[in-house]
């Protein structure tokens, strides 16, 4: 079995993560395995921010390694929280604090569309010229009230209208099908030639 790691302690992360690549023969390993503090995500762009965790794990195991930066982004909230989605209400990140203070500022705003981001780079080593960058969206609206016991993060108040369920309703099977990410890994497997 291959090994990569994981350019996050996001214990939702790891577990969709190594679910979807456990097909390919591929074992996750969280960057905390190795001991490793998250890296700075000092950028405005969730490509920037992946790629500068994934340089970051390379580096410091030795190991390729995958990176993703994600968040949601609120129309009517003019894309926030972005990149601050996992910080949105401050330190320490808190899905419930970050809940609350989205919910708030959407009172009174007609506009609930929303969509998440994910954007996963993929680099063999450190110093890799060429990192394989894939990036995927899932389009739904804000709810006021969480519905769902599964997933995480903003999960129980995405609501996906073709459904008529929030992402935390849906099975980790049909949101690994239909999530930013789960999009973002499926492009990521065709670029590293993987057979599912």
């Amino acid at each position: 079995m291959k090994q990569i790691v994981l350019a996050s302690n996001n214990a939702g992360k790891l577990r969709e993560f190594g679910q979807m690549l456990a097909r390919a023969d591929i074992e996750v390993l969280p960057q905390a395995h190795f001991n490793i503090a998250e890296a700075e995500e000092p950028h405005a762009t969730f490509v920037e921010n992946a790629l500068a965790k994934a340089r970051h794990a390379a580096r410091l195991t030795g190991l390729p390694a995958l990176a993703d930066d994600s968040g949601i982004c609120v129309r009517a909230l003019g894309g926030a929280p972005g990149v601050f989605s996992a910080r949105y209400a401050g330190e320490p990140k808190s899905d419930d604090r970050n809940n609350q203070k989205l919910i708030a500022e959407l009172q009174g705003k007609g506009d609930r569309r929303a969509h998440y981001v994910a954007v996963l780079v993929f680099v063999h080593h450190a110093d890799d010229p060429q990192p394989i960058i894939c990036e995927g969206e899932w389009h739904g609206e804000i709810i006021d009230a969480p519905r769902g016991a599964n997933g995480f993060g903003y999960d129980p108040y995405f609501l996906v209208p073709d459904l008529n369920q929030t992402a935390a309703e849906i099975s980790a099977e049909e949101k690994n099908q239909r999530s930013h990410r789960g999009k973002a890994l499926a492009q990521l497997m065709e670029r590293l030639k993987l057979d599912v």
